[in-house]
Protein backbone atom coordinates (compact mmCIF):
# COMPACT_ATOMS: atom_id res chain seq x y z
CA UNK A 1 0.00 0.00 0.00
CA UNK A 2 3.11 2.75 0.62
CA UNK A 3 4.78 1.90 -2.44
CA UNK A 4 1.41 1.87 -4.30
CA UNK A 5 0.69 5.55 -2.77
CA UNK A 6 3.92 6.59 -3.58
CA UNK A 7 4.13 5.50 -7.26
CA UNK A 8 0.55 7.30 -7.53
CA UNK A 9 2.48 10.47 -6.18
CA UNK A 10 4.85 10.57 -7.84
CA UNK A 11 3.45 9.19 -11.57
CA UNK A 12 6.03 5.97 -11.51
CA UNK A 13 5.52 2.88 -13.20
CA UNK A 14 7.50 1.27 -11.24
CA UNK A 15 10.17 1.38 -7.92
CA UNK A 16 13.43 0.10 -8.18
CA UNK A 17 14.54 -0.88 -4.42
CA UNK A 18 18.23 -1.34 -4.06
CA UNK A 19 19.11 -0.24 -0.46
CA UNK A 20 19.48 -3.13 2.03
CA UNK A 21 17.56 -1.06 4.67
CA UNK A 22 14.63 -0.41 2.17
CA UNK A 23 15.36 -3.81 1.27
CA UNK A 24 14.10 -5.34 4.68
CA UNK A 25 11.45 -2.91 5.71
CA UNK A 26 9.57 -3.56 2.34
CA UNK A 27 10.68 -6.84 1.87
CA UNK A 28 11.76 -8.38 4.81
CA UNK A 29 14.75 -9.83 3.66
CA UNK A 30 17.66 -9.70 5.88
CA UNK A 31 20.47 -11.10 3.41
CA UNK A 32 23.28 -8.80 2.18
CA UNK A 33 22.08 -8.90 -1.44
CA UNK A 34 19.72 -8.47 -3.70
CA UNK A 35 17.10 -5.84 -5.61
CA UNK A 36 13.49 -5.65 -5.66
CA UNK A 37 11.35 -4.35 -8.52
CA UNK A 38 7.78 -3.05 -8.06
CA UNK A 39 5.34 -2.74 -10.41
CA UNK A 40 1.61 -1.44 -11.51
CA UNK A 41 1.36 -5.41 -11.51
CA UNK A 42 3.84 -7.18 -9.72
CA UNK A 43 6.42 -6.98 -7.05
CA UNK A 44 9.77 -9.01 -7.97
CA UNK A 45 12.79 -10.10 -5.21
CA UNK A 46 15.93 -10.89 -7.19
CA UNK A 47 18.41 -12.81 -5.66
CA UNK A 48 21.13 -14.91 -7.27
CA UNK A 49 21.51 -18.94 -5.83
CA UNK A 50 23.28 -17.38 -2.72
CA UNK A 51 20.29 -16.20 -1.27
CA UNK A 52 17.08 -17.88 -3.23
CA UNK A 53 16.43 -20.47 -0.28
CA UNK A 54 16.35 -17.53 1.89
CA UNK A 55 14.63 -15.15 0.11
CA UNK A 56 11.82 -17.23 -0.88
CA UNK A 57 11.07 -17.44 3.36
CA UNK A 58 11.21 -13.78 3.98
CA UNK A 59 10.13 -12.29 0.88
CA UNK A 60 6.29 -13.73 -0.07
CA UNK A 61 4.73 -12.81 3.59
CA UNK A 62 5.50 -9.06 2.33
CA UNK A 63 4.00 -10.27 -1.36
CA UNK A 64 7.11 -10.09 -3.22
CA UNK A 65 7.49 -12.96 -5.57
CA UNK A 66 11.25 -14.44 -5.41
CA UNK A 67 12.92 -14.39 -9.26
CA UNK A 68 16.10 -16.42 -9.11
CA UNK A 69 18.94 -15.07 -11.39
CA UNK A 70 22.53 -15.30 -13.21
CA UNK A 71 24.52 -12.18 -13.24
CA UNK A 72 24.21 -9.40 -14.19
CA UNK A 73 20.79 -8.77 -12.83
CA UNK A 74 20.34 -5.90 -14.72
CA UNK A 75 19.84 -8.74 -17.81
CA UNK A 76 16.78 -9.45 -16.03
CA UNK A 77 15.52 -5.95 -14.71
CA UNK A 78 15.30 -5.16 -18.59
CA UNK A 79 13.30 -8.01 -19.39
CA UNK A 80 10.70 -7.14 -16.63
CA UNK A 81 10.82 -3.64 -17.74
CA UNK A 82 10.62 -4.42 -21.75
CA UNK A 83 7.35 -6.99 -20.20
CA UNK A 84 5.68 -4.58 -18.15
CA UNK A 85 6.41 -1.08 -20.16
CA UNK A 86 7.90 0.79 -17.93
CA UNK A 87 8.66 4.16 -18.77
CA UNK A 88 8.93 6.23 -15.52
CA UNK A 89 11.14 4.16 -13.07
CA UNK A 90 11.69 5.49 -9.34
CA UNK A 91 15.38 4.92 -8.12
CA UNK A 92 17.09 5.48 -4.93
CA UNK A 93 19.58 7.97 -6.22
CA UNK A 94 21.30 9.07 -3.01
CA UNK A 95 21.95 5.09 -2.25
CA UNK A 96 23.43 4.44 -5.57
CA UNK A 97 26.98 5.06 -7.43
CA UNK A 98 27.82 6.99 -9.82
CA UNK A 99 28.97 3.95 -12.13
CA UNK A 100 26.04 2.08 -10.69
CA UNK A 101 23.39 5.05 -12.43
CA UNK A 102 25.69 5.05 -15.56
CA UNK A 103 24.88 1.52 -16.02
CA UNK A 104 21.29 1.89 -15.53
CA UNK A 105 21.34 4.84 -18.22
CA UNK A 106 23.23 2.35 -20.23
CA UNK A 107 20.99 -1.02 -20.11
CA UNK A 108 17.30 0.31 -19.57
CA UNK A 109 17.29 2.05 -22.77
CA UNK A 110 14.05 4.48 -23.12
CA UNK A 111 13.49 4.52 -19.45
CA UNK A 112 13.14 7.71 -17.71
CA UNK A 113 14.89 7.31 -14.09
CA UNK A 114 12.94 9.66 -11.43
CA UNK A 115 14.79 10.65 -8.16
CA UNK A 116 12.74 9.16 -4.78
CA UNK A 117 15.09 11.25 -2.44
CA UNK A 118 14.09 10.57 0.85
CA UNK A 119 10.68 9.03 0.20
CA UNK A 120 11.55 5.65 1.91
CA UNK A 121 13.20 7.60 4.77
CA UNK A 122 10.40 9.56 5.21
CA UNK A 123 7.76 6.31 4.95
CA UNK A 124 9.99 4.59 7.86
CA UNK A 125 9.14 7.69 9.70
CA UNK A 126 5.96 6.58 11.09
CA UNK A 127 6.61 2.95 12.92
CA UNK A 128 4.11 -0.03 12.76
CA UNK A 129 2.61 -1.67 15.99
CA UNK A 130 5.43 -4.72 14.95
CA UNK A 131 8.03 -2.30 14.46
CA UNK A 132 7.81 -0.66 17.84
CA UNK A 133 7.84 -4.07 19.77
CA UNK A 134 10.93 -4.60 18.55
CA UNK A 135 12.34 -1.29 19.46
CA UNK A 136 10.81 -1.81 22.86
CA UNK A 137 12.88 -4.78 22.96
CA UNK A 138 15.91 -3.56 22.01
CA UNK A 139 15.52 -0.53 24.24
CA UNK A 140 14.80 -3.51 27.08
CA UNK A 141 17.97 -5.19 26.82
CA UNK A 142 19.83 -2.13 26.67
CA UNK A 143 18.19 -1.21 29.98
CA UNK A 144 19.56 -4.37 31.56
CA UNK A 145 22.94 -4.40 30.49
CA UNK A 146 23.57 -1.74 31.51
CA UNK A 147 22.51 -2.41 35.24
CA UNK A 148 24.90 -5.45 34.53
CA UNK A 149 28.14 -3.65 34.42
CA UNK A 150 27.75 -1.03 36.66
CA UNK A 151 29.59 -2.61 39.00
CA UNK A 152 32.85 -3.07 36.57
CA UNK A 153 33.09 0.41 37.13
CA UNK A 154 36.32 0.17 39.47
CA UNK A 155 39.26 2.37 39.57
CA UNK A 156 41.88 1.29 36.82
CA UNK A 157 39.56 -0.48 35.09
CA UNK A 158 39.64 0.31 31.12
CA UNK A 159 36.78 1.78 29.17
CA UNK A 160 37.50 -0.40 26.50
CA UNK A 161 37.19 -3.76 28.68
CA UNK A 162 33.82 -2.13 30.02
CA UNK A 163 32.73 -1.70 26.40
CA UNK A 164 33.55 -5.50 25.62
CA UNK A 165 31.60 -6.28 28.61
CA UNK A 166 28.58 -4.39 28.11
CA UNK A 167 27.97 -5.53 24.14
CA UNK A 168 28.77 -8.98 25.42
CA UNK A 169 26.02 -8.53 27.86
CA UNK A 170 23.43 -7.28 24.80
CA UNK A 171 24.15 -10.18 23.33
CA UNK A 172 23.52 -12.68 25.91
CA UNK A 173 20.35 -11.18 26.08
CA UNK A 174 19.11 -11.29 22.61
CA UNK A 175 21.11 -8.65 20.69
CA UNK A 176 21.80 -9.21 16.86
CA UNK A 177 24.84 -6.42 18.11
CA UNK A 178 25.64 -3.16 18.77
CA UNK A 179 23.38 -0.53 16.55
CA UNK A 180 26.43 1.82 16.58
CA UNK A 181 30.55 2.17 18.09
CA UNK A 182 29.80 2.10 21.91
CA UNK A 183 30.65 5.22 23.99
CA UNK A 184 32.65 5.08 27.17
CA UNK A 185 33.94 8.03 27.88
CA UNK A 186 35.64 8.45 31.53
CA UNK A 187 36.84 11.65 33.70
CA UNK A 188 37.92 14.80 31.20
CA UNK A 189 37.20 12.54 28.19
CA UNK A 190 33.48 12.88 29.42
CA UNK A 191 33.83 16.06 27.34
CA UNK A 192 34.17 14.41 24.11
CA UNK A 193 30.21 14.36 22.71
CA UNK A 194 31.31 10.94 20.75
CA UNK A 195 34.14 9.79 22.60
CA UNK A 196 34.18 5.96 21.73
CA UNK A 197 35.58 3.75 24.45
CA UNK A 198 39.50 3.80 24.44
CA UNK A 199 41.98 2.20 26.07
CA UNK A 200 42.05 4.75 29.00
CA UNK A 201 41.65 4.00 32.78
CA UNK A 202 38.96 5.15 35.07
CA UNK A 203 39.98 7.30 37.13
CA UNK A 204 38.53 8.39 40.64
CA UNK A 205 36.19 11.95 41.05
CA UNK A 206 34.79 12.47 38.09
CA UNK A 207 31.83 11.59 35.25
CA UNK A 208 31.64 8.43 33.19
CA UNK A 209 29.53 8.51 30.27
CA UNK A 210 27.85 5.47 28.57
CA UNK A 211 26.20 6.06 24.78
CA UNK A 212 25.50 2.42 23.71
CA UNK A 213 22.48 0.50 21.62
CA UNK A 214 21.53 -2.43 20.50
CA UNK A 215 19.63 -3.79 17.37
CA UNK A 216 16.96 -6.37 18.02
CA UNK A 217 15.74 -8.50 15.06
CA UNK A 218 16.93 -5.76 13.04
CA UNK A 219 15.77 -2.50 15.06
CA UNK A 220 18.05 -0.19 17.33
CA UNK A 221 17.99 1.53 20.61
CA UNK A 222 19.86 4.51 21.74
CA UNK A 223 20.41 5.45 25.57
CA UNK A 224 22.77 7.35 26.95
CA UNK A 225 23.43 7.75 30.86
CA UNK A 226 26.07 9.62 32.74
CA UNK A 227 27.50 8.17 36.24
CA UNK A 228 29.83 9.86 38.69
CA UNK A 229 32.63 8.12 40.05
CA UNK A 230 34.14 8.93 43.56
CA UNK A 231 33.41 9.79 46.86
CA UNK A 232 31.73 13.25 46.23
CA UNK A 233 30.40 15.23 43.32
CA UNK A 234 31.36 18.83 43.32
CA UNK A 235 29.26 21.41 43.10
CA UNK A 236 30.28 22.22 39.35
CA UNK A 237 29.56 18.13 38.87
CA UNK A 238 25.69 18.27 39.94
CA UNK A 239 25.20 21.56 38.44
CA UNK A 240 26.00 20.33 34.93
CA UNK A 241 24.18 17.25 35.99
CA UNK A 242 21.64 18.53 36.63
CA UNK A 243 20.90 21.30 34.36
CA UNK A 244 20.99 18.43 31.80
CA UNK A 245 18.34 16.70 33.42
CA UNK A 246 16.20 19.25 33.95
CA UNK A 247 16.70 20.34 29.87
CA UNK A 248 15.44 16.70 29.14
CA UNK A 249 12.39 16.27 31.30
CA UNK A 250 11.10 19.72 30.35
CA UNK A 251 11.58 18.69 26.33
CA UNK A 252 9.85 15.16 27.02
CA UNK A 253 6.94 16.39 28.84
CA UNK A 254 5.72 18.76 26.08
CA UNK A 255 6.60 15.68 22.96
CA UNK A 256 3.27 14.98 21.41
CA UNK A 257 1.45 14.52 17.78
CA UNK A 258 1.51 18.04 16.18
CA UNK A 259 4.67 20.00 17.85
CA UNK A 260 7.66 20.61 15.68
CA UNK A 261 11.13 19.18 16.37
CA UNK A 262 12.97 22.98 16.27
CA UNK A 263 10.22 24.10 18.92
CA UNK A 264 11.47 20.72 21.24
CA UNK A 265 14.97 21.38 20.65
CA UNK A 266 14.51 25.07 21.94
CA UNK A 267 13.11 23.85 25.14
CA UNK A 268 15.67 21.82 26.27
CA UNK A 269 18.49 24.76 24.30
CA UNK A 270 17.01 27.14 25.87
CA UNK A 271 17.01 25.92 29.31
CA UNK A 272 21.25 25.16 29.08
CA UNK A 273 21.48 28.66 28.27
CA UNK A 274 19.44 30.37 31.02
CA UNK A 275 22.26 28.31 33.58
CA UNK A 276 24.84 29.64 31.29
CA UNK A 277 26.03 26.56 29.47
CA UNK A 278 24.49 27.52 25.61
CA UNK A 279 27.59 27.09 23.83
CA UNK A 280 28.72 23.79 25.98
CA UNK A 281 25.83 22.27 23.99
CA UNK A 282 26.67 22.40 20.56
CA UNK A 283 24.59 19.58 19.01
CA UNK A 284 21.11 18.62 18.11
CA UNK A 285 18.32 17.40 20.71
CA UNK A 286 17.62 13.78 19.46
CA UNK A 287 16.95 11.79 16.24
CA UNK A 288 14.36 9.21 15.13
CA UNK A 289 15.33 5.63 15.81
CA UNK A 290 14.05 2.16 13.75
CA UNK A 291 15.62 0.09 11.15
CA UNK A 292 18.67 2.59 11.25
CA UNK A 293 20.72 4.59 14.26
CA UNK A 294 20.33 7.66 13.42
CA UNK A 295 17.24 8.61 11.12
CA UNK A 296 14.15 11.14 10.29
CA UNK A 297 12.73 12.93 11.63
CA UNK A 298 16.40 15.01 13.40
CA UNK A 299 15.10 17.69 16.33
CA UNK A 300 17.64 20.49 15.71
CA UNK A 301 17.73 23.84 15.37
CA UNK A 302 18.77 24.11 12.48
CA UNK A 303 18.21 22.02 9.36
CA UNK A 304 14.69 20.93 8.31
CA UNK A 305 11.80 21.49 10.78
CA UNK A 306 9.37 18.49 11.00
CA UNK A 307 6.17 17.90 12.93
CA UNK A 308 5.72 15.21 15.00
CA UNK A 309 3.41 12.61 14.45
CA UNK A 310 1.63 9.67 16.09
CA UNK A 311 4.12 6.39 16.66
CA UNK A 312 7.42 8.37 15.48
CA UNK A 313 10.48 6.92 17.51
CA UNK A 314 13.11 9.30 19.00
CA UNK A 315 15.27 9.90 20.81
CA UNK A 316 16.04 13.28 23.15
CA UNK A 317 19.24 13.87 24.51
CA UNK A 318 20.73 16.76 25.69
CA UNK A 319 24.26 17.73 26.84
CA UNK A 320 27.13 19.71 27.96
CA UNK A 321 30.57 19.21 27.39
CA UNK A 322 33.24 21.12 29.17
CA UNK A 323 36.97 20.76 27.56
CA UNK A 324 39.37 19.58 30.53
CA UNK A 325 36.64 19.19 32.88
CA UNK A 326 33.94 16.58 31.61
CA UNK A 327 30.72 16.27 29.84
CA UNK A 328 26.81 14.25 30.94
CA UNK A 329 24.56 13.42 28.16
CA UNK A 330 21.29 11.75 29.80
CA UNK A 331 19.18 10.03 26.19
CA UNK A 332 15.75 8.32 26.41
CA UNK A 333 14.17 6.05 23.38
CA UNK A 334 10.88 7.56 23.32
CA UNK A 335 7.34 7.27 21.40
CA UNK A 336 5.06 10.47 20.46
CA UNK A 337 1.41 9.46 21.15
CA UNK A 338 -0.97 11.32 19.87
CA UNK A 339 -1.81 13.45 23.20
CA UNK A 340 1.38 12.34 24.87
CA UNK A 341 4.83 9.81 24.80
CA UNK A 342 6.26 7.32 26.46
CA UNK A 343 9.33 6.66 27.89
CA UNK A 344 10.66 3.78 26.94
CA UNK A 345 14.03 3.15 28.78
CA UNK A 346 13.66 2.31 32.69
CA UNK A 347 17.21 3.54 33.97
CA UNK A 348 16.93 5.75 36.58
CA UNK A 349 18.28 9.57 35.34
CA UNK A 350 18.67 10.74 38.97
CA UNK A 351 22.67 10.91 39.61
CA UNK A 352 23.99 7.13 40.31
CA UNK A 353 27.42 7.76 42.06
CA UNK A 354 29.50 4.90 42.39
CA UNK A 355 31.92 4.89 45.28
Amino acid sequence: MKLKKLMEEKNLDGILITDLVNLRYFTGFTGTTGIALVTSTGRYFLADSRYVAQAKEEVPPCGFEVVPIIRPVENKIVQILKDEKIERLGIEDENITLSTYNGYVDKFKGVEFISLKDSFVRIRMIKTDIEIEKIKKAVEIADKAFKKILPLIKEGAVENDIKNELEYEMKKLGADGPSFETIIASNYRSAMPHGVASMKKIDRDGFVKFDFGCFYEGYASDMTRTVYFGDQPSEKHLDIYNTVLEAQLKAISVIKAGISTRYLDGIARDHIASKGYGENFGHGLGHGIGLVIHELPFASEKGEDFILEENMVITVEPGIYIDGFGGVRIEDDVIVKKDGYEILNKTTKELIIIK
